[in-house]
C-alpha cells in the first residue's frame, strides 16, 4: 500500500499511455502500474533502448535493484558492461513483449516501439524522467522547456536559487541525467530544477509544481510526425499539474501559451505583466526594478527573454531582488552560447555551436551589430531556411559561409533574395575557419551559429564546438 501510495504523493500523476500523434490516453493496467512503480522486482527483465546518457544512468539505477537488465539499441559496436544480456542492431526494438518492464531513452520515439510492437507495448514503457518524478524526495521542482533558451533559462533560475540560499539541484537535458540527480543526496526541502525536452515529455506521467514554456518554433521535425505532434509533447509538463501549481508561458508566443494552457493550475504570462517585462530599459517585476538591460551579462536581445523567464519563475519561490540582480549582473551565459573563443588582429570568434535552428542562428546574428562572417548549414532537419536568409541580408553579414547537406537549401533562399555574398565552405572545420578568417576585417565578428544541427560533418554540437575552438586558436 505505501509503494502505491508514492506514485500519487507529492505530484499529480495522471497514470496513462497515448497513441502518439491523435494523443489519445488510455488507462494504465494495474500490473504495469505495479511494474513501474517497483512494487516487485525479484528477477523481473528489463529493457533498456538507448544506451546514451540517459540508457546509462538507467542502467546504474535499476541494476542495484536486483532486475535482469538487457540493453537494446541499434549500434552494434557499443561497449556494455558484462552483466546485461544484449539486443544490438537494426531489429533493437522487435519481440519486446518478452520484459517486464521497458525503458525508453529519450532518443527512442514512441511510434516505433508501437510499430514493432503493437500498441500494447506502452503498458510496460517507462522512462528515466518518469522515474525521477516517481521517486524525487522533493516536491519542490521547477521543470523548464521550450524550443530554444530552455538550458539558459534553467541556469538563470538554479543561480538565482542558490544566490537566495536555497539548496539546488539542476540537470535534466542540461547536463545531469535526471536519476543521477538522485546521488546528490536531494532532500525535501531542496529545489530541483530540470530542463526537459520534447523526447522526455512525450511520455511525462506527472507535471512539476512550476512549469515553464518558453519560446516555441518548429523543430525536430526529422524525429516527430508532424509540427502538431512536437507541440503536443510539450504538454505533459503543464496537464498534471494541481490547481495550485503555477504555469508561466511566453506571452507574445501563442504556441507557448498554447501548451500552458493545458495547466488546471495557475497561469502567469512573462514579458507582461503580471510576469517580469521590459521597461524603460529595465528588468521589472511587480513594480520592481530589477537592473537595467545594458547590466545584464548575457549578449543579445534574445536573452531578455529567458531573463524575465527566470525571474518570473524565481519571483514565485522567493522575491528576493538581490539575488536575481547578482545573478543577472554577472552570468555570461552556458558553454557554446555565444561564447567568446578569441580576438585575434581585431576580430572576434563566437561559438554559438548549441544553436541548431534557423531561430537560434537568427538571434545570434541580431545580438551584433558589427559586419560579421558567419558559419551556416549542417544535416536535415526539415526546417525553412527563409527567414534565416531574409536575416543573413539585413544583419551586416559581409560573409556567410555555407556547409552541410543544407549548404543548397541555404543558396537558394540567398539567392531569392539577391544576396551573393557567401561561399560554398569545405567538409572540415579548419579550413571553414581558415575561410572565414581570410574573409573577416579588423572590428568584425565571426560567429560560429549554424541553424542546424551537426550529424554528418560532425559527431555532435560539442565536437562541432571542440573542433571550431581548436582550428580558431591555431590561427595564427
Amino acid at each position: 500500500m505505501f509503494l502505491a501510495l508514492r506514485v500519487v504523493i507529492g505530484f499529480k500523476c495522471s497514470i496513462t499511455v497515448f497513441k502518439y500523434g491523435s494523443v489519445r490516453a488510455a488507462p494504465m493496467p494495474s500490473g504495469a502500474l505495479k511494474r513501474i512503480s517497483g512494487c516487485y522486482n525479484d528477477s523481473m527483465k528489463l529493457a533498456i533502448l538507448g544506451y546514451g546518457s540517459q540508457g546509462k544512468s538507467a542502467y546504474e539505477y535499476w541494476k542495484k535493484l536486483d532486475y535482469d537488465i538487457t540493453v537494446c539499441d541499434n549500434d552494434e559496436s557499443l561497449d556494455l558492461p558484462n552483466d546485461v544480456g544484449k539486443k544490438l542492431g537494426d531489429n533493437y526494438l522487435e519481440d519486446l513483449n518478452e520484459f517486464d518492464l521497458i525503458v525508453r531513452s529519450p532518443s527512442v520515439h514512441p511510434n516505433s516501439i508501437i510499430k514493432a510492437n503493437g500498441e500494447g507495448i506502452l503498458n510496460k514503457v517507462t522512462s528515466v524522467t518518469n522515474e525521477f518524478f516517481r521517486i524525487c524526495p522533493s516536491k519542490n521542482i521547477v521543470g523548464v522547456t521550450g524550443t530554444k533558451g530552455k538550458g539558459t533559462t534553467s541556469t538563470l533560475i538554479a543561480k538565482m536559487l542558490e544566490a537566495s540560499g536555497k539548496k539546488v539541484h539542476l540537470g535534466g537535458n542540461i547536463g545531469t541525467p535526471p536519476l543521477e540527480l538522485i546521488k546528490g543526496d536531494i532532500q525535501p526541502a531542496d529545489w530541483v530544477v530540470l530542463e526537459l525536452a520534447n523526447f522526455q515529455l512525450i511520455d511525462l506521467r506527472y507535471s512539476p509544481k512550476i512549469a515553464v514554456c518558453v519560446m516555441i518554433a518548429p523543430e525536430h521535425l526529422d524525429w516527430h510526425t508532424d509540427v502538431g505532434e512536437y507541440f503536443a509533447a510539450k504538454k505533459p509538463l503543464f496537464k498534471n499539474q494541481d490547481p495550485d501549481n503555477i504555469a508561466i508561458y511566453y506571452a507574445k508566443n501563442e504556441f507557448s501559451r498554447d501548451i500552458a494552457s493545458a495547466s488546471p493550475g495557475h497561469k502567469i504570462p512573462y514579458y507582461h505583466p503580471p510576469g517580469a517585462i521590459i521597461e524603460n530599459d529595465d528588468v521589472v517585476i511587480d513594480g520592481q526594478s530589477i537592473c537595467s538591460v545594458d547590466e545584464i551579462k548575457l549578449l543579445g536581445k534574445h536573452n531578455w527573454q529567458n531573463v524575465c523567464a527566470a525571474t518570473t519563475a524565481f519571483w514565485q519561490i522567493d522575491q528576493d531582488v538581490k539575488a536575481i540582480r547578482s545573478v543577472l549582473t554577472t552570468f555570461s551565459g552556458m558553454e557554446h552560447r555565444l561564447e567568446l573563443v578569441r580576438e585575434l588582429n581585431g576580430v572576434k570568434y563566437y561559438d554559438d555551436s548549441f544553436g541548431t535552428t534557423p531561430e537560434t542562428a537568427i538571434v545570434a546574428m541580431e545580438a551584433f551589430a558589427r559586419p560579421k562572417v558567419v558559419i551556416l548549414g549542417g544535416s536535415e532537419k526539415g526546417a525553412s531556411f527563409k527567414e534565416l536568409a531574409l536575416t543573413v541580408k539585413k544583419s551586416n553579414v559581409r560573409k556567410a559561409i555555407l556547409i552541410g547537406v543544407t549548404a543548397p537549401k541555404i543558396q537558394a533562399e540567398l539567392d531569392a533574395i539577391g544576396f551573393s555574398n557567401y561561399v560554398l565552405g569545405d567538409d572540415n572545420m579548419p579550413e571553414i575557419v581558415d575561410e572565414a578568417n581570410k574573409n573577416a576585417k579588423p572590428g568584425d565578428i565571426v560567429l560560429l551559429s549554424t541553424g542546424c544541427a551537426s550529424f554528418g560533418l560532425f559527431k555532435n554540437y560539442k565536437d562541432r564546438a571542440e573542433q571550431f575552438i581548436k582550428a580558431v586558436q591555431a590561427l595564427a
